[in-house]
């Protein structure tokens, strides 16, 4: 089978040599072949070297810090590909799938963005994130395939490149944790759809090299900035309420409180809530959320 040169795919990492050297030698037996970008956030456990030695065909970028979330941006920018699949480096997808998700951004021009579902392994069952997106109470744009979403998931997601540049990529500010819901509002803002199509497949084997304290005081943060950048007055401040309520009592939720109140003056200064028709969809979604098990604010 010849490359498929519609997708390429970029993968972000951070001193996890060993799952990335995984995820990389499952992204070279694919039958697409994509043309990959590795985005070394300065690792310092011979992340780069592996890369080098290994897969030389691979595209290794090494800024010099630890970007985040901001490093995809730049692996995009180093693509000429019309869609770029992103990977975490404890992610990667099943032949085809990628091919399919470029037959799918073909047929359908207003479609930015297409979430695979997720086999947690090593049992491969279902992510409990996708039972969500699966019940999404979003009306069903005419003709799109999947079902209606107004986020998604970064490291299984295959994206429209020119939807991303025109939104502007990752926030620098987010960093990373939950960094996708501020894009993927701008990005339906300026008039596209994304899907969760659970007939493309990725997996995701958890790396056990993560600080989770930190991953979710930044995602009670993200959170927030969020709800106060985007959602008017009245849903700001009941969401901000609800979360409240939800997070447990700890010093790590004080730690993403703190953080995001820091962050207030920018936000307000920045702040630009989305028109009526995108936020009775993110009510919908609120509801559902939350009273769902998808989502835990635990570490």
């Amino acid at each position: 089978m010849s490359a498929d040169e519609r997708v390429s795919v970029v993968v972000i990492t951070h001193n996890r040599r060993d799952e990335l050297h995984r995820t990389l030698d499952r992204l070279a037996t694919l039958p697409e072949q994509p043309h990959v970008v590795v985005v070394d956030n300065a690792s310092s456990d011979g992340t780069a070297e592996m890369v080098r030695s290994t897969h030389p065909d691979v595209t290794l970028l090494t800024p010099g810090e630890n970007l985040g979330a901001v490093g995809r941006n730049l692996g995009v920018r180093h693509v000429a590909s019309p869609y770029v699949a992103f990977c975490d480096d404890d992610t990667w997808y099943n032949p085809g799938a990628l091919s399919r998700a470029a037959d799918l951004l073909d047929a359908h021009p207003t479609l930015a963005v297409v979430t695979a579902s997720i086999m947690v392994e090593p049992d491969g069952r279902l992510d409990d994130i996708c039972v969500e997106m699966a019940r999404s109470p979003l009306d069903q744009p005419p003709g799109l395939p999947g079902h209606p979403l107004l986020s998604f998931l970064a490291g299984v997601s295959i994206m429209r490149r020119e939807a991303f540049l025109a939104a502007g990529g990752f926030s620098e500010r987010l960093w990373l944790g939950g960094e996708e819901e501020l894009l993927a509002s701008d990005i339906v803002r300026a008039g596209w759809h994304m899907s969760y199509v659970p007939e493309i497949v990725a997996h995701h084997l958890a790396s056990r090299v993560r600080d989770s304290h930190l991953r979710r005081r930044h995602g009670i943060r993200n959170t927030l900035w969020f709800t106060w950048l985007r959602r008017p007055l009245p849903s700001a401040m009941r969401r901000t309420a609800r979360l409240l309520v939800r997070l447990p009592r700890d010093r790590v939720t004080a730690a993403g409180i703190v953080d995001a109140v820091r962050g207030a003056p920018w936000v307000v200064r920045e702040r630009h809530p989305v028109p009526a028709a995108m936020e009775r969809g993110y009510q919908l979604l609120e509801d559902m959320q939350l009273n769902g098990g998808a989502r835990k604010y635990v570490s």
